[in-house]
């Protein structure tokens, strides 16, 4: 099938590159001349035969607004938008309205793989009316992994970057477990292997994943992260997830604290630690460091 691919970064062309070779035709428009295969929405929209589709892979917010907006003016009825980016899931049912009033169809889809996907696959979650994702489905199965699984049509429109999001908190939560637990081995004198001590958890264990597995690497490639500074970013999706929570009242103790602990990183010189070391200070005579 053809498809309209709108933002060839580090996803979008790898992405791009699975679809070809899985025999697919791909247009692609990138603001960067130099990564795109067409010079505008126009011409991209131009090339395609109908009924189209068109997945775009740009920053949630403004850029995929502004996005959507551009195509609804220029597809036609029956043709299908389809945003993989990381857009939050309150955002796919004002597009799939707007987009319905023109008759065009939309499939919001979570993407998950990174740097990994062309090779790997792509884990896929996806929401959207049955006739809308048929519409992508060669797609949908050229980017998942082989086999049964890597892929899930979640519910209606928001259910993809719901899960989507839903999973990046729990992926926030073991990565800090992860390193919490790092860091406490690194501390003590008796364990003088720490990069071994995380291999050996790769084989047998029941904290063995994929994300210990690029934990080894990285240690591998460093061994005591020297070369590396103490600041995490937040894409945006863990903080959604715990706004979710609130609004659904459940619990997410270990997902919030991982939040939290992002934010922490970026604190040379915390200030609740300056009134936590004050308080120790004043009720029971705790030494504090000057600056």
């Amino acid at each position: 099938m053809e498809l309209g691919l709108v933002g060839l970064g580090k996803m979008g062309g790898n992405m791009r590159e699975r679809i070809r070779r899985a025999g697919h035709t791909v247009v692609g428009y990138d603001r960067n001349p130099e990564l795109a295969d067409v010079h505008s929405l126009e011409e991209l929209v131009g090339k395609l035969a109908g009924p189209r589709v068109v997945w775009v892979m740009v920053p949630a917010g403004a850029a995929t607004q502004a996005t959507v907006d551009a195509l609804a003016e220029l597809l036609e009825p029956g043709d299908v938008v389809v945003d993989g980016g990381n857009s939050r899931w309150t955002d796919d049912e004002k597009h799939a309205e707007e987009l319905a009033a023109k008759g065009i169809g939309f499939v919001d889809c979570g993407v998950s793989g990174g740097v990994w996907g062309l090779e790997n696959g792509y884990a896929l979650m996806y929401g959207g009316d049955v006739e809308h994702v048929a519409k992508v489905r060669p797609v949908l199965d050229a980017l998942k992994p082989e086999g049964d699984l890597g892929a899930v049509h979640a519910g209606k429109v928001g259910a993809g970057h719901f899960a989507k999001m839903v999973h990046n908190g729990i992926e926030y939560a073991m990565m800090q477990a992860y390193a919490e637990g790092w860091e406490l081995l690194e501390k003590v004198d008796s364990v003088t292997d720490v990069r071994e001590v995380f291999r050996s958890w790769q084989d047998g264990t029941v904290i063995r994943s994929w994300l210990l597995d690029l934990a080894v690497n990285s240690l591998d490639a460093d061994e005591h992260l020297d070369g590396l500074k103490g600041f995490a970013q937040d894409s945006g999706e863990g903080r959604w997830t715990v706004e979710a929570a609130i609004d659904h009242a459940v619990p997410l103790p270990a997902i919030t604290a991982s939040l939290f602990a992002r934010f922490a990183s970026r604190q040379e010189d915390s200030p609740q630690m300056k009134m936590i070391a004050a308080l120790r200070n004043q009720f029971g005579g705790h030494a504090v460091e000057k600056k």
